[in-house]
């Protein structure tokens, strides 16, 4: 079967990678490069990329058939949103607040002196995002 402009492109494509990869000097890239370029045939285009890795030929190649499309959902159901469950978003956020206020606990312990609760400014994002989740209606 006769090979295509494109066809002769995408072999030197792979080539000119292989050739940034180091996996062919330059010479021999040049040399492939002119075959490829040369090339009438799909048998011509073959032994061109078979010694170099991620390069398949297209007789040895195992094509995986597409999964099929998820069903469309129905007009007037609803798919569940992120934000429907606080738990989803509020759980790792409450974690980086739970760690700082104890980070605050153990240095004013250790320094035996009322440090300013900085850990409070971290609670404003958690509550605007709760409420803005709660009562935002999506948006």
């Amino acid at each position: 079967m006769r090979a295509g402009d494109g066809d002769r492109k995408q072999v030197a494509d792979q080539l000119k990678t292989a050739l940034d990869e180091g996996r062919l000097d330059l010479n021999e890239y040049d040399e492939r490069v002119q075959r490829a370029y040369g090339a009438k045939t799909y048998g011509d285009l073959d032994g061109l990329l078979d010694d170099l890795p991620g390069t398949v030929p297209v007789q040895h190649s195992q094509i995986q058939p597409a999964a099929p499309p998820a069903p469309p959902v129905a007009a007037g159901a609803s798919t569940p949103a992120y934000g429907e469950n606080p738990r989803q978003w509020l759980g790792g956020y409450a974690g980086v607040v739970a760690l700082c206020t104890l980070i605050w606990l153990f240095t004013m312990v250790a320094s035996q002196h009322w440090i300013y609760p900085w850990p409070v400014w971290m609670l404003i994002p958690l509550v605007l995002g709760f409420f803005g989740q709660r009562f935002g209606r999506g948006r």
